[in-house]
């Protein structure tokens, strides 16, 4: 019964993540004047691209947004939504980012777990844990033709939270003392660290540029064969 209520968990946890981030994608390609193609190309790849990319990696093909329906559906279903409401997500475009967090933070829980069960070691599960995370964000800037937020240097938190997470996961799935409770402890966790960076405009370190040089004044020459003339 704990194994069931514990894949259960793990379910609902990811069909979450997926809904937060289609919406996501979904409310950026709207804001970019996308049709409706470009609305649910845009929700799916930010749903189920770091999934896809993560299942592809530990050899679990087809992945499962193709041998499960409900996956793809969930994505089509939170883009023609976002399609009715995306006047009132305009007046408030801080729930973007608030779904956006909250699917970082499932999926940091999601991905490792499912990366774990694949047989990796902690670091490279913790590792595929934020690929899940990171990787439908990625796809979804770079097909809005915008620099990912994962690199930009004027970005907020975003990929630390999720390795933070990812992390705390592998390490308690390789003691044995994890749980769904713990998991779900870790995604709040993620969520808020997440919402703490944006609020208060916490960012990655970067490296320190050269200070630019002042280029030194080359002393006036004279051209041969002419003198200068005297005052009178």
């Amino acid at each position: 019964m704990d194994t069931l209520d514990a894949g259960d968990a793990q379910h609902a946890l990811e069909l979450a993540g997926i809904v937060a981030f289609a919406l996501s994608g979904a409310t950026l390609a709207i804001r970019k004047g996308f049709d409706v193609v470009g609305i649910v190309l845009l929700a799916l790849l930010t749903a189920l691209g770091g999934g896809v990319i993560r299942d592809l990696l530990i050899g679990a093909t087809p992945p499962a947004a193709f041998r499960d329906l409900e996956l793809l559906v969930l994505p089509v279903v939170a883009a023609l939504v976002a399609m009715v409401a995306h006047p009132l997500i305009n007046r408030a475009f801080r729930v973007v980012l608030l779904l956006d967090a909250a699917g970082l933070a499932l999926f940091s829980v999601t991905g490792t777990l499912l990366a774990s069960e694949a047989g990796l070691d902690p670091v490279q599960a913790a590792f595929l844990g934020v690929v899940t995370c990171v990787g439908g964000g990625v796809l979804r800037d770079v097909v809005a033709r915008e620099t990912p937020v994962l690199v930009r240097a004027d970005s907020d938190l975003y990929a630390v939270p999720a390795a933070l997470g990812a992390g705390l996961v592998s390490t308690l799935e390789n003691l044995g003392a994890y749980t769904p409770t713990a998991g779900l402890l870790a995604a709040s966790a993620v969520f808020l660290l997440r919402v703490a960076a944006m609020a208060f405009d916490w960012r990655a370190p970067v490296a320190r540029q050269p200070a630019a040089t002042p280029r030194a004044r080359r002393p006036l020459r004279r051209r041969p064969g002419r003198q200068p003339r005297r005052g009178r």
